[in-house]
């Protein structure tokens, strides 16, 4: 039977870029300067990790469909490197296949990387020209603001929530953001923004406005993870576990038969369930000391943070706005780093990115942003459309 990979894995080593409007930067720059910060954390050499995986999700213009810009720009020299993508997934996807590889005990040693110069790409969230059965099929007029706002409208019918409330609860999920993201040094919007400004933005897709939604960014992040036993034989007496990973992907079921009613996310519920039976928790309310979840828009945090049975069925605004996920104060604390919405969103980077601020979280070193006695914190990433698209769910823990 199934044991999971629960304290199988540790992470010794992880790096970020800074992100946002990187025209200053390749996406092989921006690879080494989240992977040399993960080397110079692991304390490692080079020549010591013995595979690796790169997550990219839209960029083809700058590195095409092969893990070679990867390998050549970290001069991972001989080794298997694989290149991944998984929509904005893609970064856990990474993580998922190097902790996978360390696990089963293939390699002692391996590296996750994602990336991308998502700025390059024209990506604005609106219908775009990519071609493929996604798009034509299911999504030929699509757009990401679109999609969200059907999850607003699916909710707010659901829970009988008035439009001011549900607006209220969402711009208050925006404006915890910006608090937040000003505290980190490596995000792409770094200004506080005040509710009035939030709650009487331009409309982009009702009852989403301007501040409700993430930007277009650049970034990389990184994670080198091994066993316990070689974390301690190299040195590292506090380190980080992985205490689950899990995906769910839908079938198609959502958007093709009247099983969902259209006001919460199905992958992220499967996906939870599995990855909290994994890490042993039976109360996430209780035992999480914080989250980075997968905020491309307001609504969605909002959402998630029922569809990870945090909050109760309908009660997420309420405990937003009662300050439940605030930095300080707050029950779990959510987006410590400004989220998707200001640290910023190259899709495959963000998942590493998540895990990269729960990792530094665990270790004590977030500074001015740190939560105190911090020892479990959830990473979930949000891939497609609510009625098609992919769930993925990591968790990190302290060694113990």
């Amino acid at each position: 039977m199934a044991t999971g990979i629960k304290d199988k894995v540790a992470i010794i080593g992880m790096g970020c870029s800074r992100f946002g409007e990187r025209w200053d930067a390749s996406e092989e720059d921006l690879l080494a300067e989240a992977f040399d910060e993960a080397l110079a954390d692991a304390g490692i050499e080079r020549a010591q990790i013995e595979a690796a995986w790169f997550g990219s999700g839209v960029d083809g213009v700058n590195v095409g469909n092969s893990a070679i810009p990867a390998s050549t720009a970290l001069r991972l020299d001989g080794i298997p490197v694989s290149r991944v993508e998984n929509m904005c997934a893609t970064g856990t996807e990474a993580l998922r296949g190097a902790a996978y590889a360390v696990a089963s005990g293939a390699v002692d040693i391996a590296l996750a990387v994602g990336a991308e110069k998502l700025k390059d790409t024209g990506y604005g969230g609106l219908p775009t020209p990519f071609k493929g059965a996604f798009n034509d099929l299911w999504l030929p007029l699509g757009s990401a603001p679109a999609g969200f706002a059907q999850l607003a409208a699916g909710y707010r019918t659901k829970h009988q929530v008035s439009k001011q409330d549900l607006k209220r609860a969402i711009g208050h999920v925006s404006w915890k953001s910006h608090q937040n993201g000003v505290l980190s040094p490596k995000a792409h919007l770094r200004k506080e923004v005040s509710m009035d400004a939030i709650l009487n933005a331009p409309m982009i897709a009702e009852p989403l406005g301007l501040y409700d939604c993430c930007g277009v960014s650049d970034g990389a992040a990184a994670a080198i993870v091994t066993t316990p036993e070689i974390a301690r034989s190299l040195g590292h007496r506090d380190f980080v576990t992985i205490k689950a990973i899990q995906l769910s992907i839908s079938s198609g079921v959502e958007s093709t038969t009247d099983a969902w009613d259209g006001s919460h996310v199905r992958n992220t519920r499967n996906a939870a369930k599995r990855a909290y039976a994994e890490a042993g928790i039976d109360d996430p309310r209780k035992q999480l000391s914080l989250m980075e979840v997968h905020d491309c828009f307001s609504i969605t945090e909002l959402v998630t943070m029922e569809d990870l049975f945090v909050s109760g069925e309908g009660e997420a605004g309420r405990d937003a706005l009662d300050g439940f996920y605030d930095r300080e104060g707050g029950g779990v604390p959510c987006q410590v780093d400004g989220g998707l919405k200001c640290f910023g969103h190259p899709i495959g980077a963000s998942g590493l990115r998540m895990a990269y601020e729960s990792y530094t979280q665990l270790l004590g070193r977030a500074g001015a942003r740190q939560i105190p006695n911090a020892s479990l914190g959830l990473s979930h990433n949000l891939g497609g459309v609510p009625y098609l698209g992919i769930a993925a769910i990591s968790i990190l823990g302290l060694h113990s």
